[in-house]
């Protein structure tokens, strides 16, 4: 792709997530976005037939950085990889927008695209992943599993009242994947009384 046509996307996208911090996705227009790039409608236009399918773009921009820096996992390591952190931090940074992607029937297809691009990513880790997935199991099974939970406690994380640091959802995810802890007592299921 023509190196301008990249940067034009970057500064759009980059200008959709500073806008979104500021006011919220849905007060964000076509003209302010491209007012922030510094480009016009037309511009915008030439890129993007509308704000979600930008909004689509940049959060698979942002996936495909994080997923590219996993290659060199170590699965025997207590701390979560920092790619991992990373994108946690940029998703806290941005808690609001991803908080609709991950909640609003709306965005859909905008969640749809970033789970395939996290199922790809965690797919290319298959073969560092061995030691701790049995290999009866298919590559795909395991991708799709683990980007379920990982999708599932981000979720979960965005929706929390008094949210924890991006830094602890790193490692509850980390120590899910990597070994599937004990649950503490206080927060065990219940058991039917019998």
């Amino acid at each position: 792709m023509d190196a301008r046509i990249v940067k034009t996307r970057r500064r759009l996208q980059e200008a959709l997530f500073a806008l979104a911090r500021e006011r919220g996705v849905d007060e964000v227009s076509v003209s302010d976005i491209a007012a922030r790039a510094g480009v016009n409608r037309s511009t915008f236009y030439q890129h993007y037939s509308d704000k979600e399918t930008l909004l689509a773009d940049a959060l698979d921009l942002f996936a495909e950085e994080a997923g590219a820096s996993l290659e060199s996992i170590e699965f025997g390591s207590d701390e979560p990889p920092e790619a991992l952190v990373v994108f946690l931090r940029h998703i806290e940074q941005n808690a609001d927008l991803y908080a609709r992607v991950f909640t609003e029937p709306g965005y859909g297809a905008v969640l749809s695209r970033l789970r395939a691009n996290a199922r790809d990513a965690i797919r290319d880790l298959a073969p560092a992943a061995e030691p701790i997935v049995p290999r009866s199991v298919p590559v795909d099974v395991v991708a799709a599993g683990i980007t379920g939970l990982v999708l599932g406690v981000i979720g979960e994380w965005l929706t929390m009242a008094d949210r924890p640091r991006a830094d602890d959802a790193a490692t509850w995810i980390w120590r899910i994947v990597a070994g599937f802890p004990s649950v503490r007592a206080g927060n065990a299921p219940e058991t039917p009384a019998g």
